[in-house]
């Protein structure tokens, strides 16, 4: 008998032709005998028609190409089932795949995604939304909604939205955050709830981020200078700045005096006043190197 292995492929994540990717797969999953069903997703019903692909197949383990929005669909599909989940990072933002360490060639990511072990990996919900990776509510927010708003793509099209941003942001925000049995009051331009400690570009946020510790870290930026930015992106955060306070826990409250701009995972979620926090601890299986 087979081994069974479903291939869930997002055609549109990255602007990549997937077209190549799903005949690499094929002839890697025949080379070592397996039996592979390809499921391109389509947008809408994808976790229903994934969840029946997986009882009629019951594969040994679903393999995803596409980026965090397609991995935290197919974990959330898996939630009830007991199945390794691997990864082939092609997507617009692959924060996950740059935290796991996955390397760059599709040869290697391929042994990882079909043979390797895997962590038990946390989830963070958040106003019921799942996240698995980071998420922030404030001026990176507002950076993804003018990103997706405008029609410039790629590198220029983030710096030049970056750069309108700052220029035109609102005043701070005062968040009142209550975690581990204290209630703080912060001013901040952006909080980070993360899960892990890089963002898709390789930019270090959270220095603390443990992906399957039952906690999550809230990194408060109280100001986003631009000598801050800078030091934030060429990798030296400085956490014992006093422009940045660093919560780790189970479960948080966040409120802000006024609705200000999240995203969970690099999707735009509208503005918020009230975040309800909490881990979902051990949460999906990943393959890792």
């Amino acid at each position: 008998m087979k081994k069974n292995i479903i291939f869930v492929v997002n055609p549109i994540s990255g602007d990549l032709d997937k077209s190549d990717l799903i005949t690499v797969v094929g002839e890697f999953s025949d080379t070592n005998h397996f039996h592979l069903e390809v499921y391109e997703t389509k947008g809408k019903n994808d976790i229903k028609e994934i969840q029946k692909l997986y009882n009629q197949y019951l594969p040994q383990r679903i393999i995803v190409a596409g980026g965090d929005g397609t991995i935290k669909m197919v974990a959330e599909a898996m939630e009830a089932y007991d199945v390794v989940i691997g990864i082939l990072p092609a997507g617009s933002a692959n924060g996950l795949s740059v935290d796991l360490n996955l390397p760059n060639t599709i040869e290697e990511n391929l042994k990882i995604a079909f043979f390797n072990d895997y962590i038990e990996m946390d989830m963070i919900c958040i106003n019921g939304k799942k996240s698995i990776h980071l998420s922030d509510i404030g001026i990176n927010a507002d950076l993804v909604k003018n990103y997706e708003e405008s029609d410039l793509r790629g590198f220029w099209g983030y710096a030049l939205q970056a750069y309108t941003t700052l220029v035109d942001s609102n005043e701070p925000f005062v968040a009142t955050i209550t975690a581990n049995k204290e209630t703080i009051v912060h001013p901040a331009r952006m909080i980070v709830i993360a899960n892990s400690q890089k963002y898709g570009t390789g930019v270090t946020i959270n220095p603390y981020g443990v992906m399957n510790d039952g906690k999550f870290e809230l990194i408060i930026l109280k100001s986003l200078d631009l000598l801050l930015i800078g030091k934030i992106i060429a990798g030296n955060m400085p956490i014992d700045s006093d422009d940045i306070v660093i919560i780790s826990t189970d479960k948080a409250t966040i409120k802000t005096d006024y609705p200000v701009n999240f995203q969970i995972d690099g999707e735009y979620c509208g503005a918020q006043s009230l975040l309800e926090i909490h881990i979902l601890h051990k949460q999906m299986k990943i393959a890792i190197p």
